[in-house]
């Protein structure tokens, strides 16, 4: 095996490993995600577009001349069988064995190359958005937590609104009630002071009665009196005509 295809067939190797690493279940994508995140990674970050395309390039073309080998060996051995022609059969069988082997490496070398990018980009995505969701999961328990408390805070601030509603309505009721007390005791005052002036009246209407009848009687008196003159008086000149 010469230098290249042993490159190939290490650089094979390698790949099968870190994908085998990769696809552990144990480590999460945020753990991978901070190993990527360590300088020496980001720093080769910065050239891993141009290493990957050199690197895809370089198998493409290994894989375009182990397919021309496998053509050529093939090739010559079936016109060998043709032609019934078995000599240097053995370094021919050798010849086409490499050919398909290193076709079988750097095929395999590039589809495992693309298979670990995207596995690389796909862990990579993945860790974001399991980042993302942490980030959202902490920012609604957070939220969710303000709500609460922002509801309790409600919750109290109403207590106390109802109590001092409560408080004031009290007061304006015994505010209320004292002045009702005072109304009605000015009411009072007003129907005393109103019924000591209808008794007083009374007794002016009654002492008046009282004089009146007084009045009357001393108007009979002099009415009898009266008449008793003037009947004196008729009589006494009836006896001087006679």
């Amino acid at each position: 095996m010469t230098f290249q295809w042993t490159a190939v067939a290490l650089f094979l190797y390698g790949e099968i490993a870190v994908i085998l690493v990769l696809c552990l279940p144990f480590i999460s994508p945020l753990r991978w995600q901070k190993i990527f995140m360590i300088p020496l990674w980001s720093k080769m970050a910065i050239f891993w577009n141009k290493m990957f395309l050199t690197i895809i390039v370089l198998l493409i073309v290994l894989f375009l001349d182990a397919i021309r080998e496998v053509r050529k060996y093939s090739a010559v051995h079936v016109t060998e069988r043709a032609i019934n022609v078995n000599a240097n059969a053995v370094d021919h069988i050798q010849n086409l064995y490499r050919s398909q082997r290193n076709l079988y490496l750097s095929g395999f070398s590039l589809f495992l190359w693309l298979v670990l990018r995207r596995t690389v980009t796909l862990l990579t995505q993945l860790a974001k958005g399991m980042a993302s969701h942490a980030a959202l999961e902490t920012q609604v328990n957070d939220a969710t937590e303000a709500a609460k408390k922002y509801m309790a805070e409600n919750e109290r601030l109403q207590e106390a609104f109802n109590e001092k509603g409560s408080s004031k309505t009290k007061e304006l009721a015994e505010a209320t009630d004292e002045k009702l007390k005072k109304e009605v005791e000015h009411l009072k005052a007003e129907l005393q002071k109103t019924s000591n002036a209808l008794h007083k009246a009374s007794n002016e209407v009654t002492a008046v009665k009282k004089q009146s009848e007084g009045l009357k009687k001393e108007y009979d008196n002099l009415m009898k009196e009266y008449k008793w003159l003037q009947d004196s008086l008729n009589e006494a000149e009836d006896k001087k005509d006679l």
